[in-house]
């Protein structure tokens, strides 16, 4: 069993932030900035490619909630919502979540870098990736 449903089932302690029958919330231990909080399907999906849209869309409806509450409880001055998929993208515990990231300041322990890659043909990506 994975340990986010360890956590589920109640056999590991968490800091639990908001739970409902689909959805649990715990905050992330390591805390990258203060309220790092984790959402996650109850029901075990590795990534947000196996998972069905009714369960992504539970768990958007409670980040979205959860987001104003951290923002306007801690002081925040902005957020960073994240889904890691794959270990290629960071994903390190093969359990679908989101990470709530509030931010404070430039300073902040984390850090997101966009480099300029190659120029692409936008209209051949387009016709990719909706075929």
């Amino acid at each position: 069993m994975c340990v986010f449903c360890e956590i589920i089932a109640g056999n590991i302690p968490s800091s639990k932030v908001y739970e409902d029958d689909e959805v649990l919330a715990i905050l992330d231990l390591s805390q990258v900035t203060r309220g790092h909080t984790l959402v996650m399907p109850k029901k075990h999906y590795a990534n947000i490619l196996e998972a069905d849209e009714e369960t992504t869309a539970a768990c958007m409806k409670v980040v979205s909630r959860l987001s104003r509450q951290i923002v306007r409880n801690t002081g925040a001055i902005g957020l960073n919502v994240l889904n890691n998929c794959g270990a290629i993208a960071g994903q390190s515990v093969d359990h679908l979540h989101f990470h709530i990231i509030p931010r404070y300041s430039e300073k902040d322990a984390v850090s997101f870098a966009f480099h300029e890659s190659e120029k692409q043909d936008l209209n051949e990506v387009l016709a990719e990736i909706t075929k």
